[in-house]
């Protein structure tokens, strides 16, 4: 039998039929972007026009998904610094090759100088000998022009995309609880901050999270403390946050082809120590704090870690809520305690304060807490208390209200701004404790580490401090927030 020819009229229509599923097809495949809110990211509050132009300048960048950032016979594109303090630097367009960072500008006196930038990534020492050899060379850190850049680099770099920590430090002072938390990623933060001046109390912002940390001295077993503290504030703070340490960076070099971040928040503890807030604080992030920045800056890092915990971050906010006074006793430790009649009397008057009042009074060691137990006590303080320590880092996850105080308790004559320092730079309010004397700021002594400073024999008088704690919790003119 002979094969039928379809006719005229059968052919058209299957072509329309092919071209309608082909449509079809190709919508389905189509990419697509979902504007799902991040609680990091999303905010409803405007920024400043600056602010705005740079974060859309790199959502442009961001969005390409592209892993190689190619100019071809173009001018290789600028490094943009977007905001610097010594030790503390945004860069858009930072490349590195061969294990050496380039910062690309055909205009190099309007980049800051490189020593207050990059270091050479030493254990830090006393002595000016020790001080002139962290300082950079040409095998660490090169401003060039675009020509040059375009010589090395050829036609293209490799991107590392997104917004990236990079951490010029060696292990010395990382992994430690305070020295992470409250001076590394606080001066982190506070630059990368520095972006978004309208940060609002419940630490929404516009900018895009930490996509890595990148850690070119260190290995991937020494960066967390002996408390584990470190790697709970990481986790919880940016989950998604990938890590890289020294052989991640060594392998970059070997390649021998260049790279270049999207954006990169650069750190660097020894070119900090050049600045004259470090000189008088001793605190590397305190350089950082020379940056603009909201009064909630840190709201976002607190409240994203507030909330890993399964509380609101509401907590321990407002002024009429019943105050929470956690006292965090060395008594235990072995080192740095108080006279144990002081202590005695201490407790004795707190929970005084609790009969009487109403307050809710925790004497508690931290050594015996889980990690967890720890951040929840943290939140819900009004006042926390002790001797110089660890313990007291802790502070950062307290929310800043008009009552919100710390006191420190010294060896007379003996004094550190670490968390002086850190409770001023969150918006409370600190005092210093020598046996039966008190200070706060501006009436503060300068850093000095007496005899007896580290020993167990300390003096304080502990219905002094009771009186100051109702003092802070008795404040007419507070107005409920």
């Amino acid at each position: 039998m002979a094969p039928v020819t379809p006719t005229r009229r059968e052919v058209f229509l299957v072509v329309v039929l092919f071209l309608f599923l082909r449509f079809l097809t190709y919508k389905t495949d189509a990419p697509h972007v979902l504007n799902v809110p991040n609680p990091l990211t999303s905010s409803t509050h405007p920024t400043s026009s600056s602010t705005s132009a740079n974060n859309s300048a790199y959502r442009s960048v961001s969005q390409f998904s592209d892993a190689h950032l190619t100019w071809g016979t173009s001018p290789v594109p600028q490094t943009r610094v977007l905001s610097h303090a010594p030790g503390w630097t945004v860069f858009d367009k930072l490349y590195i090759l061969k294990g050496v960072v380039y910062i690309v500008s055909n205009e190099p006196s309007k980049v800051p100088n490189v020593t207050h930038i990059y270091s050479k990534g030493l254990f830090i020492e006393n002595g000016e000998e020790a001080v002139a050899s962290r300082l950079p060379t040409d095998e660490d850190i090169r401003v060039i022009s675009t020509k040059e850049a375009k010589k090395l680099f050829g036609t293209g770099a490799h991107l590392l995309d997104g917004v990236n920590y990079f951490i010029n430090d060696p292990y010395q002072f990382v992994t430690h609880y305070y020295h992470w938390s409250a001076e590394l990623w606080f001066g982190l933060w506070h630059t990368y901050a520095s972006l978004d001046l309208s940060i609002p109390d419940d630490g929404k912002t516009s900018l895009p999270p930490i996509r890595r940390i990148m850690f070119n001295h260190l290995d991937a077993y020494h960066w967390r403390d002996y408390a584990s503290m470190n790697e709970w504030v990481i986790r919880s703070g940016f989950p998604s946050l990938v890590m890289e340490f020294k052989d991640d960076w060594r392998d970059r070099a070997e390649m021998g082809r260049p790279f270049v971040f999207d954006r990169v928040v650069l750190a660097d503890r020894s070119a900090s120590m050049l600045t004259h807030n470090f000189a008088r604080f001793q605190r590397s992030a305190s350089a950082s704090f020379g940056m603009p920045g909201s009064a909630h800056w840190w709201m976002t890092m607190r409240n994203n870690v507030i909330q890993f915990t399964g509380l609101d971050i509401s907590v321990g906010g407002g002024t009429m809520n019943t105050p929470v006074i956690t006292y965090i006793s060395r008594q235990e430790w072995g080192r740095r305690m108080l006279i144990k009649e002081d202590h005695d009397k201490l407790v004795e008057e707190l929970y005084k304060l609790r009969d009487q009042y109403g307050f809710e009074v925790n004497v508690v060691a931290a050594e015996t807490m889980s990690r967890l137990e720890q951040i929840e006590l943290a939140a819900r303080t009004t006042i926390m208390m002790g001797v110089h320590g660890n313990g007291l880092t802790s502070l950062i996850w307290m929310k800043p209200t008009p009552r919100s105080t710390v006191m420190e308790f010294f060896f007379p004559g003996g004094f550190a701004f670490d968390y002086e320092y850190t409770t001023r730079a969150l918006g409370m309010t600190h005092y210093g404790f020598w046996g039966n004397q008190y200070f706060t700021s501006p009436g503060l002594p300068q850093p000095k580490y007496v005899e007896g400073f580290q020993g167990n024999s300390i003096p304080l008088d502990g219905a002094l401090v009771a009186r100051l704690c109702l003092e802070r919790l008795s404040l007419t003119e507070e107005v409920d927030d």
